[in-house]
């Protein structure tokens, strides 16, 4: 079963739960607020995803911003950086995408297109 995981009012996780249901892709929605990705959820999709920890904070939140994160998630370790975002479903990067083996950060149409049409997805 595929996870969506997402914020009710990020456009960007609108746009692509109306992708996802325009192509019959079934899948289980997360709400991140409410349901905040553990530690080791994040370690296992960053390793999945073959993106750095990194990439996994939404740079464009508020959170992200009163906190000064900018400069100082330079200086974390891969650790540090995952425990900080399991405090607060705020701070990661959305939409998620978790099906079997594939896990995609942010919505990019063509790399979800390409992803969810290789033999083998999990649905």
């Amino acid at each position: 079963m595929i996870t969506f995981i997402c914020y009710e009012r990020c456009t960007t996780c609108k746009k692509a739960q109306k992708w996802l249901d325009a192509r019959g892709i079934k899948y289980k929605v997360r709400p991140i607020k409410e349901a905040n990705p553990t530690a080791e959820e994040l370690s296992a999709w960053v390793q999945k995803s073959g993106k750095e920890a990194r990439k996994f904070f939404n740079t464009s939140g508020i959170l992200y911003r009163q906190q000064g994160l900018s400069a100082r998630v330079k200086e974390m370790t891969e650790k540090e950086m995952i425990d900080l975002l399991a405090t607060d479903g705020m701070l990661v990067k959305r939409p998620i995408l978790v099906a079997g083996k594939t896990v995609l950060v942010g919505f990019n149409e063509a790399e979800w297109e390409k992803s969810l049409s290789e033999p083998g997805r999990s649905n």
